[in-house]
């Protein structure tokens, strides 16, 4: 569990935060491996773990290293409420080593089982279920690459995993493929979107002959993968062949399918899985049955109506996607959603059905180049929690504010979220806020946060003794608690405040914020809203250091003002990295407005790729690294701003570009022919590149460039500073990141004014 804060020393109270002018909170990543720091949390096993742990009968915080602990009773760090210990802890505490709670602050416990549960049920409810739901309504290129996706799938299931195909278009077909010839059976789709299917799957196929075991039958899928071939234009058009308000109607009937699919696997529910993962391929829009997408508003003019498109498209058509997901999580159905097209699909509707039922969305504008089959056996090779609780409990002062992430908060209890699924990289964000203007009192300088995990993970069993080979692996439903106490200090002033900022974590605060509000109020409200905190920050920052002189009594001032306002923060290291920051983020196409060729659905992606990154992935996608390399095997300098002159100064024959998203590797028209390009397998850039592809939750895309031959667009741009933040045509020699800096100091004088 990694844990960043904004701010690692508090304001004292609520007029010092505001005016500090940055977001105080924190980022969580709850099921990483390690915390900020590399350190792995203390395990416990069921024996002694979290359903005997000590909890205070006031907040119902967890016993932690930071209670006042006595032989009979402790002191709670969060509430300061004194409670009595048990006859039970008494003992367990008498043989420290066997306490994690006494050795680290940082833990990890098993939970026993209640006693509902017993070992055979779990073991029953455990087995990993995966089905792949294919849109047929495609291009054999979409085929190929969904093919090939799922063949990486299989390598990367662990035995005993049940795996289904179902396809769909202006019909539903149910593979069958535990026999020796794959075998599909086709449920036909009602067009109007008002009926459901006249057949239920269940009927049509009983699920578990549906799903087969991937120990025993992977030929067989592999076979019944090669059977799968996008339908005739024909057969597309033969439902029907009309058009309502203008609208053609198609043949791809996605909503009615995963509405079916969903409904025949809740059967199982809780007797044969414990959670089902459905990969659902879509390489348009919805546009048969229920849930159809209607497109036409993307080619609308919004200017003659006097919308902004850049709002009008972000918001759901309808809220069949989310309710769809509701029913999803309620049947134990996790759904990863795969666009693969250059047309409008309407992410900001679909995008529901995988993010709210603890899925992902993945986005890809072409099969050509795409990183499906890669990022398919990444996520599944990577460990997963689901049924997840996350709890922040606070010292007695403060209290959490707004919650940000792919979860949803509790409908009985404050500041419990569920999560239904998440891997090692998902991280969620709060912002802080004071109980009341007295912010924190004498006796509290060391304020206290706390975050409760609980997850389950599925874990295989040996089962040696069993000749069956259908029955020869098992798994158990493992319930774990982690909890991780933190102790932070008082800034005694906004210089301290100041000097504890992370700018990672402030980053990741505001991406959030940004977000909700162009959901909310359009894409130029978000951008403005950037810029005004950015404004206010630089603005408090002065008053803080420099104390400029506001009088504006004489208009002649002005200029010896202006001269005096420092927009780079030059006293505060911590913060320089800000203004950067700050203007990456408005180039970026999270923010960029429709007139600069923003695809809404990249947009879409992008909002709901963001929200979930943990803050050094998401300052690398927002600003990439560059770095310079003499030799492949030499590097040079280690970071460069984002600029060509940054390029013509440093000399260097190698750049190597790390945009999260993309590698890019770009050699200069000036290079020396000697070097080797592209840069060898062994070498020390190869082995940077290796790493950092590793590192992270999506395959990014490796680009090899050579300057003078090859299309260098992609690299350039990526050079921002010299492009101006609006993306307009500069009309004066003073542009990009120099040109915002001036508009920002402007604004900072008028604020203080």
């Amino acid at each position: 569990m990694a844990v960043r804060s904004s701010i690692s020393r508090f304001p004292m109270n609520s007029d010092a935060q505001e005016s500090c002018g940055l977001p105080w909170g924190i980022t969580v990543t709850p099921f990483a491996g390690v915390d900020e720091r590399g350190a792995a949390p203390v395990r416990g096993g069921a024996e002694g773990g979290g359903r005997v742990l000590p909890r205070c009968e006031h907040c119902w915080g967890y016993f932690n290293t930071y209670c006042d602990l006595e032989h009979w009773a402790w002191t709670c760090s969060l509430c300061g409420n004194y409670n009595g210990l048990g006859a039970d802890s008494i003992k367990r505490f008498s043989n420290v080593e066997a306490c994690p709670e006494l050795n680290s602050s940082f833990i990890d416990l098993e939970l026993e089982p209640t006693e509902d549960d017993e070992t055979g049920e779990i073991e029953m409810k455990a087995r990993p279920v995966y089905v792949a739901a294919v849109d047929l309504c495609s291009s054999e290129e979409f085929i190929e690459l969904v093919k090939s996706a799922l063949l990486a799938a299989l390598e990367a299931l662990v035995p005993g995993s049940l795996f289904g195909l179902v396809t769909y278009s202006h019909k539903i077909g149910l593979y069958d493929i535990q026999g020796p010839i794959p075998i599909v059976k086709n449920v036909f789709i009602h067009p109007d979107s008002e009926e459901p299917l006249r057949v239920p799957l269940q009927d049509v196929m009983p699920l578990l002959s549906f799903l087969a075991p991937v120990e025993t039958c992977k030929d067989r899928i592999a076979a019944a993968l090669e059977t799968l071939k996008p339908i005739t234009s024909w057969e597309r058009n033969t439902p029907r062949q009309d058009e309502q308000d203008g609208m053609f109607i198609g043949g791809r009937g996605f909503g009615t399918a995963m509405t079916a699919l969903v409904d025949y696997l809740s059967s199982e529910y809780g007797s044969t899985f414990a959670l089902a993962r459905v990969f659902a391929f879509i390489s348009g829009a919805p546009d048969y049955g229920t849930g159809q997408l209607d497109t036409r508003r993307y080619g609308e003019q919004y200017a003659s109506r006097r919308e902004d498109p850049d709002k009008a498209l972000l918001p759901e058509q309808t809220p069949f996607y989310r309710d769809l997901a509701a029913e999803a999580v309620q049947a134990g159905v996790c759904v990863d959603l795969f666009a693969v097209t250059d047309e409008y699909t309407d992410l900001a509707s679909l995008k529901f059905l995988s993010i709210e039922s603890g899925g992902s969305l993945f986005y890809y504008t072409n099969t050509d180049d795409s990183t499906l089959p890669q990022d398919m056996y990444r996520m599944l090779s990577r460990p997963y929690a689901f049924a997840c609780v996350l709890r922040l409990r606070t010292s007695s002062d403060f209290q959490p504010g707004n919650s940000y992430g792919h979860f949803f908060p509790d409908p009985q209890y404050e500041n419990v979220q569920h999560i239904i699924c998440c891997d090692s990289f998902a991280t969620y964000a709060y912002d802080f806020a004071f109980l009341n203007s007295d912010g924190f009192s004498r006796h509290s300088d060391h304020p206290m946060v706390q975050i409760a995990f609980q997850y389950s993970v599925i874990e295989p069993v040996a089962n040696s003794n069993s000749k069956d080979l259908n029955t020869s692996f098992k798994f158990c439903v493992k319930r774990r608690l982690r909890i991780r106490t933190l102790e932070y200090g008082v800034a005694r002033n906004i210089n301290e405040i100041f000097d504890s900022v992370n700018t990672e974590a402030i980053l990741s605060i505001l991406v959030h914020k940004v977000i909700l509000a162009s959901l909310e109020e359009g894409v130029r409200e978000g951008r403005n809203l950037l810029t005004d905190w950015l404004v206010i920050l630089t603005a408090q920052y002065n008053e803080a250091y420099n104390k400029p002189n506001n009088n504006n009594d004489n208009e002649n001032n002005n200029d010896m003002i202006l001269s005096n306002i420092d927009v780079t923060f030059q006293q505060c290291p911590e913060l320089q990295s800000l203004p950067r920051l700050i203007f990456a983020l408005l180039r970026s196409s999270l923010l960029r407005l429709r007139e600069e060729g923003i695809h809404p659905d990249y947009r879409i992606y992008l909002q709901c790729l963001f929200s979930a990154l943990e803050p050094a992935s998401l300052r690398k996608a927002i600003y990439p690294v560059l770095t310079s390399y003499s030799s492949p095997d030499q590097q040079a300098y280690p970071r460069h701003s984002l600029s060509r002159a940054a390029l013509i100064t440093s000399g260097s024959p190698i750049f190597l570009l790390d945009a999260f998203t993309h590698i890019v590797v770009y050699y200069s028209s000036t290079a020396d022919v000697a070097l080797p390009f592209p840069p060898p397998h062994d070498c020390l850039l190869r082995g940077v590149i290796n790493k950092a592809k590793q590192d992270r939750c999506i395959t990014p895309k490796l680009v090899f460039i050579k300057g003078g031959k090859d299309d260098s667009t992609l690299f350039e741009n990526y050079l921002i500073e010299e492009q101006q933040v609006d993306g307009a045509v500069p009309n004066s020699n003073v542009v990009g990141f120099v040109s915002f800096l001036q508009s920002v100091t402007q604004d900072v004088l008028e604020y203080l004014k």
